[in-house]
């Protein structure tokens, strides 16, 4: 695939985005776009390599390694080497209904896979995913899937985050009536009020559902199902329902001093100030939903992705410190032993926030091996102080870590605002009661492959039946979705 030997004429050179200093000082998007004649010279790097793990989604040791949608990354490097950009779209839109997503917000399980991986730095996919997209709509290829016909069948889709896109836009292509359900003011879910803006530009997301709109498809904003709309008017209505509402649970935190004013969800201090952003194009401190960082100690509970976009979200709010606390060790610098090609390197990742935090406050934010004991207030019920200890992960003879507290390790952290970004627990349960819904532990009951749950009529896909996990799974799954609906209602489907 593309150039024979570019793997070795070429390095490995991303996008360039930018600089850390200005880009704090607003919400603009960081990403630049990449210069055309590097990205030819990028796409050269795909090897021939026989196997293309890159493009075959699995999880292997609980993480995932190469695409989950099966995107065909091979064919598409070399198409992009050639300069037949048309056609490389053609081939990334076969799998693919949000590339302008994935390529800016994936974490590239796909790179993680490149067999090039093995011995050099991987092909730069993700950028030329984008690259491919974003010249799609500029030359006017990205065109309305409108059905040739109507099949008289109406599915509801509850819940517009990519799950729920993605189910939406290919039963809208067979022909299905399809009409998504959003209790938010805005389309988009997670990809509208999860991710900030900038990691992920909105006019993006306002650019895909508009073309979605403009194909056939309805959305209705500011319509809770099970309280806007009953379950029961829903299942009367419609011939298929997919719930696609997220794992929208925060894991909460049990220590003492919690219900002190000044602890928030992760997910609440992003919607918020997203909203924020988007109703005025500035902030409107006044309002109820709007939680600031401005001039305030501010510490984030978690090292994952919401974590470093709560660290990024506060220093561009102004925020007067920021500390960010992992219960976790460091991760290693190289991939250990037992972490070999193709698994998901678990080596430590300095993500776009950290990188910022560490250029204006001189250090990498992180804090490794903290374990949060107590919340501080003062007699007004305001937090003023977090007290943690450090911890150790060692076995007790089992062959499994265990979390141990290092004695005299005790610390107190000055701290008026604390963001809980420790994960979900999965989706809410009362629409899932109201419609009679089985649950498989903390999530909705729809095995893998089938989506179908206890009630015939009723699928569900993303993180809702899957628990939290990645944009690109719940693409996978929402196409899945889709096909075994269109399966369901019509007895044969073509939908991949």
């Amino acid at each position: 695939m593309a150039k024979p030997t570019g793997f070795m004429e070429y390095e490995r050179e991303v996008g360039e985005e930018r600089p850390l200093t200005e880009r704090v000082r607003d919400w603009q998007p960081i990403h630049l776009h990449h210069d055309e004649a590097k990205l030819h010279t990028q796409a050269a790097r795909c090897m021939d390599c026989g196997i293309p793990f890159c493009h075959k989604g699995q999880i292997i040791n609980g993480m995932t390694s190469g695409c989950p949608i099966n995107n065909l990354i091979p064919e598409w490097n070399d198409l992009v080497y050639q300069g037949l950009w048309r056609e490389a779209y053609d081939r990334l839109s076969k799998t693919n209904n949000f590339p302008e997503f994935t390529g800016l917000v994936c974490p590239a399980p796909c790179e993680a896979a490149c067999t090039l991986g093995i011995t050099n730095p991987p092909v730069t996919i993700k950028n030329i995913e984008y690259a491919i997209i974003e010249k799609a709509y500029a030359e006017g290829w990205v065109q309305l899937e409108i059905p040739a016909r109507r099949t008289g069948k109406k599915v509801a889709v509850i819940g517009s985050g990519p799950a729920g896109l993605a189910c939406a836009d290919q039963l809208n292509r067979v022909g299905h009536s399809v009409t998504v359900y959003e209790r938010a003011d805005r389309i988009g879910g997670l990809l509208m009020y999860g991710i900030p803006n900038m990691k992920l530009d909105k006019q993006l997301v306002q650019r895909r559902i508009d073309v979605m709109a403009a194909a056939g498809i309805t959305f209705l904003t500011n319509q809770e199902v099970g309280r806007d709309v009953s379950a029961e008017a829903l299942q009367a209505e419609y011939d298929a329902i997919v719930l696609c509402t997220g794992a929208t649970r925060p894991r909460d935190m049990a220590a003492p001093g919690r219900e002190a004013a000044g602890i928030h969800f992760a997910v609440d201090y992003l919607h918020g100030n997203t909203k924020a952003l988007l109703d005025s194009d500035q902030y409107s401190v006044g309002s109820s939903q709007f939680i600031s960082a401005a001039g305030k100690d501010v510490i984030v509970i978690g090292g994952g992705d919401t974590g470093t976009d709560c660290v990024a979200s506060a220093l561009r709010q102004g925020c007067r410190s920021l500390t960010q606390f992992e219960i976790l060790p460091q991760p290693p610098l190289s991939r250990p032993a037992n972490n070999p090609w193709p698994q998901w390197p678990r080596t430590l990742k300095t993500d776009y926030g950290q990188e910022e935090a560490a250029a204006l406050f001189g250090t990498d934010p992180r804090q490794f091996c903290v374990m949060t004991k107590r919340f501080v207030a003062d007699e007004a019920g305001q937090l003023t102080a977090v007290q943690t200890v450090q911890v150790e992960w060692a076995s007790n003879g089992d062959g499994r870590p265990h979390l141990h507290e290092i004695p005299g390790t005790e610390k107190m952290w000055p701290a008026q605002l604390v963001l809980l970004a420790m994960g979900f627990l999965g989706p809410e349960n009362p629409l899932l009661a109201q419609l009679g819904v089985a649950q498989d532990g903390q999530n909705v009951g729809a095995g893998y492959g089938r989506f179908q749950t206890n009630i015939p009529h009723i699928f569900a896909a993303g993180d809702a039946r899957r628990g939290q996990s990645l944009v690109v799974w719940a693409i996978n799954e929402g196409r899945g979705a889709a096909r075994e609906v269109d399966r369901w209602l019509m007895g044969k489907t073509d939908l991949s």
